[in-house]
């Protein structure tokens, strides 16, 4: 079930979640100078209770996690030893308060796994995710426990209103979906799934940033770099250096399938060595093969939904989804197929005859050379490149000018640096967010620049939740994987990262935004098939001329960008988009088909990667072209992360986007009124309601239109 101490972090493009839970250790002990020495120990001094970097160290970690989960299970053993008649007030708000330790401590930790992560942690997370592991089986299979919520479920929940009724159901589903109404023998394999799984998902996670860096590709010869802009080959430089310098220069291999840099290399062949290094850092046979963890994985997925009486894993999870069933789910995706396949095809078709304008009829397209070819496609068509408006992109100017800037017009929201807030990593910024009467609001953090120590991707999480039962305003962090320029120069972004930065800020704002009682359904805790839907809908402010023509200022005039560059830019952002709508689909479908099957039917390693080939010539998605977004071998939302038949969501969640869009451009997309309507109807009210009346007593829809996606999609 949905234990206080279970993490999720948001991505763009994924969501990467990290279960976590613990084993039976001893009792808590007194409060000696051992735990005052421990800043984890109490709660922090500093402004909104948030984490003093300054003090904790990462040997602090692993006491901190084993004190909390002793301290929860003694709030626990209260409860169920409590003599009185289980009630709403002594069982399920009892529960609700317990754990403020462990939650606390593992809030922080998480957040530094994975963007912070040294040896000493990584070994702290070994540990840890075992002790977690065993106490969240512990907690959820503690028959004594959940016979008082059942009872308190079966007597009250007619009686409740509001957040009460929904975190009575929200705490019994969550037993009910663990197991605990399963047989003793059931009951006792589900533990033994649950830890396994645990620690696969956890190694599973671990190995990619390992594999990523190890497919790092080195260049010799500057020469082979012909095509990138100064700047680009300055970051192959310093990436090189700080890589152990195996090579003068190096190209570093990021968490999706094509990379970026492949649209501006010259050089074919590095271009091949490249697309290679991505698409089989981890199916080979050597030290990084990770189908031995996905086919064990699946299985027991799959095992573990047939235990609770689900023909698959896809069927146990969307029970609990918007989508509801794999029924539902499929019709969505195949007709967004449908209608996409042609579209593909004559893209695919287009941009190989442009290229054999120049290299000969008989020239055949390859995947690592879509890239390269469309953006000399799109400099034609538009009469402008990405490097004409890089220089426009000023990170710092995007956040403030532009993140924030929307955030002000629309809810209100002013922001001030705080550098007095110690943080996990010097590149890392803190700002204090003020409402609209300048009462606080939040600690909003972000860091943005990759380095080694930080796994792939873009997301947000919190160091705190909102919740007015705990006196707790948020606590809530951006990560992403930017190159940093080199030191005093400015950091440009590219378009792509632009909307990225709006897509994460729209989940804090999901978070910073919460107006709600209970930690457990505050902020972000809603189905996935919904979570999405706040990011993705705040991207929509970063091509909204009023706030694009603030932030978008040249780095060295600060003039804004002319908008004639602009307008070429803007209509250009759909170039080719069937490209971004199939990697999207055939990831969701990868992940789709993994799910649907029964454990007896799971391949073994040796055969995963043909069964990926074969789920996607059976649904329509084979194409050499267009690759999956993430193929099998590192497809971490889905592996390390809780995004199991779940990935669709992403698609499903852009289609509530698109109608939230439509009805603030119908209704003034900066206008106050509008904003504060979001805020009170959807942002404010986290998992406190049904997530279909939320959406609906925003836009007055009965149901999600479709109907605009491709539209909006350029499709």
């Amino acid at each position: 079930m949905k234990t206080n101490f279970k993490r999720t972090f948001l991505m763009v493009g994924l969501a990467c979640a990290v279960t976590v839970a613990s084993a039976a250790i001893g009792s808590p002990k007194k409060k000696g100078k051992s735990m005052y020495s421990n800043p984890l120990m109490q709660k922090s001094p500093l402004p909104y209770g948030a984490p003093d970097f300054s003090k904790i160290k990462d040997s602090h970690y692993l006491p901190a996690i084993k004190a909390g989960i002793a301290e929860q299970r003694a709030e626990i053993k209260r409860i169920v030893e409590n003599k009185q008649k289980p009630t709403f007030e002594n069982t399920i708000l009892a529960y609700e308060k317990s754990g403020q330790l462990l939650n606390r401590v593992t809030n922080v930790f998480f957040g530094v796994t994975e963007a912070n992560k040294s040896p000493e942690i990584e070994a702290a997370e070994k540990e840890a995710i075992p002790l977690l592991t065993d106490f969240d089986n512990e907690v959820n299979f503690n028959k004594k426990f959940f016979d008082r919520v059942k009872y308190v479920y079966d007597h009250q929940l007619n009686s409740l209103k509001g957040e009460d009724k929904k975190l009575l159901e929200e705490m019994y589903k969550g037993f009910v979906r663990s197991g605990a109404l399963l047989p003793k023998d059931k009951m006792d394999r589900m533990v033994q799934i649950n830890k396994r799984l645990a620690v696969l998902q956890q190694d599973f996670g671990n190995m990619l940033p390992k594999a990523a860096a190890a497919a790092t590709v080195w260049v010799n010869d500057v020469k082979e770099l012909a095509g990138l802009s100064t700047a680009d080959i300055a970051q192959c430089k310093k990436d090189a250096e700080s890589r152990g310098g195996k090579a003068p220069y190096c190209i570093v291999i990021t968490n999706t399938t094509q990379q970026p840099i492949l649209a501006s290399l010259d050089n074919r062949q590095l271009r091949e060595r490249v697309f290679n290094a991505s698409i089989h850092r981890t199916d080979g046979t050597g030290e990084f093969n990770t189908f031995p963890f996905v086919a064990e994985i699946a299985k027991l997925r799959a095992e573990k939904a047939e235990l609770m009486g689900y023909k698959n894993y896809a069927s146990y999870s969307l029970d609990n989804a918007m989508a509801k069933n794999t029924d539902n789910t499929y019709a969505f995706l195949k007709q967004l197929i449908k209608e996409y396949k042609p579209k593909a095809e004559a893209e695919t078709k287009a941009i190989e005859e442009y290229a054999r304008k120049t290299q000969g009829a008989d020239f055949k397209l390859q995947p690592y050379d879509r890239f390269y070819y469309s953006a000399k496609m799109k400099k034609d068509q538009y009469n402008f490149s990405d490097d004409e408006v890089k220089p426009y992109f000023n990170i710092d100017s995007v956040l403030v000018n532009g993140v924030f800037y929307a955030a002000n017009k629309v809810y209100g929201l002013t922001f001030k640096e705080r550098k007095d807030i110690p943080t996990y990593h010097p590149d890392m910024k803190v700002f204090e967010v003020f409402d609209v009467n300048g009462k606080p609001l939040a600690l909003f953090y972000c860091d943005y620049f990759r380095r080694p120590s930080k796994r792939g991707g873009a997301w947000m999480s919190p160091f705190a939740k909102q919740s007015k039962m705990r006196n707790q305003l948020p606590v809530i962090y951006n990560v992403c994987n930017y190159a940093k320029a080199p030191e005093g120069q400015p950091t440009l972004v590219t378009w792509d990262e632009v909307t990225t930065m709006f897509h994460e800020f729209g989940h804090a704002l999901h978070g910073m935004l919460s107006n709600c009682y209970y930690n457990t359904l505050s902020g972000t805790s809603v189905a996935r098939d919904f979570v999405e839907m706040p990011s993705q809908f705040n991207e929509s402010f970063a091509s909204i001329p009023e706030v694009f023509n603030n932030y978008a200022k040249h780095y060295k005039t600060n003039q804004p960008m002319p908008a004639e560059l602009r307008d070429k830019m803007l209509k250009s952002v759909n170039f080719q988009a069937a490209y971004a709508l199939g990697e999207n689909l055939a990831a969701t479908c990868l992940d789709m088909a993994w799910h649907m099957l029964p454990a007896d039917k799971v391949p073994t390693a040796d055969k995963a990667k043909d069964f990926e080939t074969k789920a996607l010539k059976e649904i329509g998605l084979l194409n050499n072209q267009i690759p999956p977004r993430y193929s099998t071998s590192y497809f971490n939302h889905v592996w390390g992360g809780g995004y199991a038949a779940g990935y669709y969501s992403y698609l499903w969640s852009e289609v509530l986007a698109v109608n939230i869009a439509d009805y603030f451009a119908a209704h003034g997309a900066l206008t106050r009124g509008v904003g504060d309507a979001f805020r009170a109807k959807v942002l404010s009210k986290g998992n406190t309601k049904d997530l279909l009346d939320i959406f609906s007593d925003f836009t007055g829809l009965k149901a999600p239109d479709a109907a605009g996606l491709l539209k909006a999609r350029g499709l």
